[in-house]
């Protein structure tokens, strides 16, 4: 304990530190396709297949919005599990509210609802499953005092 009676950070192990550059890895990609996706242009969304196409189409605006925080956050959490910063976990829980959100666009809006595949859905279960664990990672992260 210092002083001031906070603890210090314990020494993480390096399945942590294996984990976290994992998570920033996959919050990176995410930030790729959020980039490729939303600078598509017409023409670019009219070369797609038709399936691809209708599902670009009939997404909401708040789609994006909720895209944008996810992915950001995602990336800002994780940076903050490399530095073991304990805000850390907050801040992915956050991230994770919002993959939700977006994903969740799927149910919300019927246009989506229609156009979706249900082979379209894995990428949105596992998205949302690494971003529980990443988040439960940062969480166990605090517990065991490897974030300060």
């Amino acid at each position: 304990m210092t002083e001031k009676g906070d603890f210090e950070a314990e020494k993480a192990p390096a399945w942590f530190w294996i984990v976290a550059v994992a998570a920033l890895l996959f919050e990176l990609i995410g930030c790729f396709f959020f980039v490729v996706e939303v600078r598509m242009s017409k023409a670019d969304i009219a070369a797609l297949p038709l399936d691809q196409r209708a599902m670009l189409e009939a997404r909401p605006d708040w789609f994006y919005v909720a895209f944008a925080l996810a992915v950001g956050t995602g990336l800002i959490g994780s940076i903050g599990l490399l530095l073991r910063k304990s805000w850390a976990a907050a801040i992915l829980l956050v991230s994770l509210v919002f993959a939700v959100l977006q994903f969740s666009s799927i149910l919300i809006v019927p246009e989506m609802r229609n156009v979706t595949p249900s082979d379209a859905l894995a990428v949105p279960i596992v998205t949302i499953i690494c971003c529980y664990s990443i988040w439960q990672l940062a969480k166990l992260a605090k517990q065991r005092h490897w974030l300060d």
